[in-house]
């Protein structure tokens, strides 16, 4: 493995133990058996680094995606996509946290977008054996922000497991909205 692979394994090791709060670029130079000179010639500065660790943590993400079982069950395919999101949150809640940030500042990540992407193509063939309530990606919203809650119910409860009867009942509540009518707002909220 070369200098900037082993900086990024560092970093994403360190983020992964310690969060970004933790984060220090001494630590993971040190890790890495790299100067800071090899750092800022490869990543100019921390948030590049921390962002090439998030980045391969996201496309670690997408690997356990790609990796699952395709049955002929869609729906079963899906909620098994939706279990699995959430387990990455509990197995690497530091990590999750890290990520979830980047995107939510705007972070541009290809493998989080094809995450999206791999998303929507499990809800098309799911909507080629079933009507749907809403449309593919309304749906991939749904499903993002139901897994997102439980997922965040790991990282804010850490070291304290959730309740599993609030995980599945946000899972129940999103099984339960993929076919169901939509419910019209009383009113919209705007910003």
């Amino acid at each position: 493995m070369d200098a900037k692979a082993r900086l990024v394994n560092a970093a994403l090791a360190l983020i992964e133990a310690q969060g970004i709060a933790g984060f220090s670029t001494r630590i993971a130079c040190k890790r890495a058996r790299v100067t800071a000179p090899t750092l800022y010639h490869h990543f100019k500065d921390a948030d590049g680094l921390i962002s090439a660790a998030v980045t391969l943590g996201f496309e670690q993400f997408l690997e356990r995606k790609k990796a699952q079982a395709v049955t002929r069950d869609p729906l079963a395919d899906l909620l098994n996509g939706w279990d699995d999101y959430v387990a990455f949150a509990r197995d690497r809640p530091r990590l999750y946290e890290a990520m979830t940030a980047r995107v939510l500042q705007g972070g541009k990540i290809a493998a989080a977008q094809d995450s999206r992407r791999h998303l929507e193509a499990k809800l098309a063939r799911l909507a080629e054996v079933r009507d749907l309530a809403m449309s593919t990606h309304s749906l991939a919203d749904l499903l993002w922000a139901s897994a997102h809650a439980a997922a965040l119910l790991y990282v804010a409860a850490a070291p304290r497991e959730p309740s599993s009867d609030t995980i599945g009942w946000l899972r129940q509540a999103t099984l339960d909205a993929l076919t169901a009518k939509p419910p019209k707002p009383k009113r919209v909220l705007r910003a």
